[in-house]
């Protein structure tokens, strides 16, 4: 079955509170996905986000993001006054988030509704139900707030070496703050069901996305340790990062604690059980980031300063692929299997079964190896115009060489009649992938103001692009429909 999708984060839809949030704005997306003929929105993780502004760089692999709770939807419960909500510039800038505004004001907000908030059997039975990560994570969060926010290595020792005694003192004097955080994840969770409980009824599924690493600085790591490799301080011996290529001479360093595959194996991959089952539970579809890093991944000291002194390291391969598709037989994967890719990655995902990425905006990029051009795609992939960490299709063709564009004219036909940027989504939507999937920046032709991310980069601009309010019309929806259907994926 060919079906198509639109990739678009929810922090980058419209709304009066300075991100998009989970309420009225995303359902009226699901509507506009389901009249332009889609099957699926992807998403980027819902986690919260931690340095950098990065949904992949968050405090709690389980948790979600209490900047996307719906604020009306608390009104309505009367947890929260109008008053409260205006009067207030909940944007620095027009079209961009303002996370500083969000961890300030928002945080402060949500506290009050935490405050009014009666526990019913509801809210119990959620706490029951998601005690493994929450106990943990919702105490983390509070001593952090306690420690003012400094890393959980740079905590009192008793704290940051987890022991129970401690523990259970700062439980005791930290209540209010352990239930505000319990009360955030509740209200995430219940109006994350109901989010998509209508994109179902609406006929279309999520795909959701699963990080490969978490951050050191998170609850996964501090209440775990025995599953990262850490020195007898907790410190990481090696962190992740990408090596050197043609787009970063000193490859990209992103500095997260690496597992301890062996201590991994030996609990029959149990965390990562828990965690994708979790995300079972969330999404129809679970991207798993950076796959290539489960047959081998780079390793590089702890403290270097560029990821150039690093080395590929064996990962799990495919015991942990096995593991994972025993425990979760119906769960659905796709394989981000960009980078550095080499035959043993490929033997991994052709075994795995899970159909891997092909971005086409690579295929015409002379810096860029591998067999990105359609012809040469397997019907089982995944064909995408760009992803959050790529330039849009208008940037690229304002950027790139101009003999790459001459090649991608001539290779598509492209011509100024159709536009540039409606010839390079055709091609993806006729593409023999089953699933094609277009960032909506590209279906709006939006240029450098619209990408998502660039990599291996701490900017401002990173993460906080949002749409103008009405960038979801009918006559949209009308021209997505025709070219979905126009090529047999509607």
């Amino acid at each position: 079955m060919r079906t198509s999708g639109i990739l678009m984060h929810i922090t980058s839809l419209p709304g009066p509170y300075g991100i998009g949030s989970m309420g009225k704005e995303a359902f009226h997306f699901v509507d506009f996905l389901a009249s332009a003929g889609q099957r699926y929105w992807q998403l980027l993780p819902l986690n919260p986000t931690g340095f950098g502004d990065s949904p992949y760089q968050s405090f709690c692999a389980w948790a979600g993001n209490p900047y996307l709770i719906d604020l009306d939807a608390l009104k309505e419960q009367g947890l929260l006054t109008p008053e409260e909500l205006e009067g207030f510039a909940w944007e620095s800038a027009p079209g961009r988030v303002d996370y500083g505004i969000q961890y300030n004001r928002r945080m402060a907000v949500l506290a009050l509704a935490a405050g009014r908030f009666q526990a019913d059997a509801d809210y119990e039975a959620f706490l029951e139900s998601n005690q493994d990560w929450l106990t943990d994570y919702a105490l983390f969060m509070a001593i952090k707030v306690e420690q003012g926010n400094v890393p959980w290595l740079d905590w009192p020792e008793e704290l940051k070496l987890h022991q129970p005694q401690a523990l259970a003192a700062a439980e005791a004097r930290l209540q209010d703050s352990i239930r505000l955080h319990c009360f955030l994840q509740y209200q995430f969770d219940r109006q994350w069901k109901a989010l998509r409980a209508y994109a179902r009824e609406k006929g279309i599924d999520i795909i959701g996305d699963v990080p490969i690493y978490v951050p050191l600085d998170s609850a996964d790591v501090w209440s775990n340790p025995q599953l990262f490799q850490l020195d007898e301080d907790r410190k990481p011996r090696m962190v992740a990062g990408c090596p050197p290529d043609s787009f970063t001479a000193d490859g990209q360093l992103w500095g997260n604690p690496l597992y301890n595959w062996e201590a991994m194996k030996e609990s029959g991959y149990a965390w990562w059980i828990r965690r994708l089952s979790a995300a079972a539970k969330m999404f129809d579809v679970v991207r798993l980031d950076h796959f290539r890093g489960f047959e081998s991944y780079w390793a590089v000291p702890a403290g270097a300063s560029t990821a150039k002194d690093g080395q590929w390291v064996k990962g799990p391969g495919m015991d942990f692929v096995s593991a994972i598709r025993a425990a979760l037989p119906q769960l659905r994967f796709i394989a981000e299997d960009l980078g550095y890719i080499t035959p043993e990655v490929r033997r991994l995902q052709l075994d795995s079964g899970y159909p891997g990425m092909k971005i086409i905006e690579f295929a015409f990029d002379s810096r860029e190896a591998g067999n990105y051009l359609p012809h040469l795609y397997p019907v089982d992939s995944v064909c995408y115009t760009g992803t959050h960490d790529n330039v849009t299709l208008k940037q690229w063709f304002d950027e790139a060489f101009p003999e790459d564009v001459a090649v991608a004219k001539a290779y598509l036909g492209l011509n100024q009649e159709e536009g540039y940027i409606r010839g390079m989504i055709r091609a993806a939507q006729s593409s023999v992938s089953r699933l094609c999937v277009v960032q909506m920046q590209d279906y709006l032709e939006l240029g450098k103001e619209g990408r998502m991310n660039c990599p291996g980069t701490l900017s401002s601009s990173n993460w906080t692009w949002r749409a103008e309010p009405g960038f979801d019309s009918v006559e949209l929806a009308a021209d997505i429909l025709r070219i979905t259907r126009l090529y047999g994926r509607a």
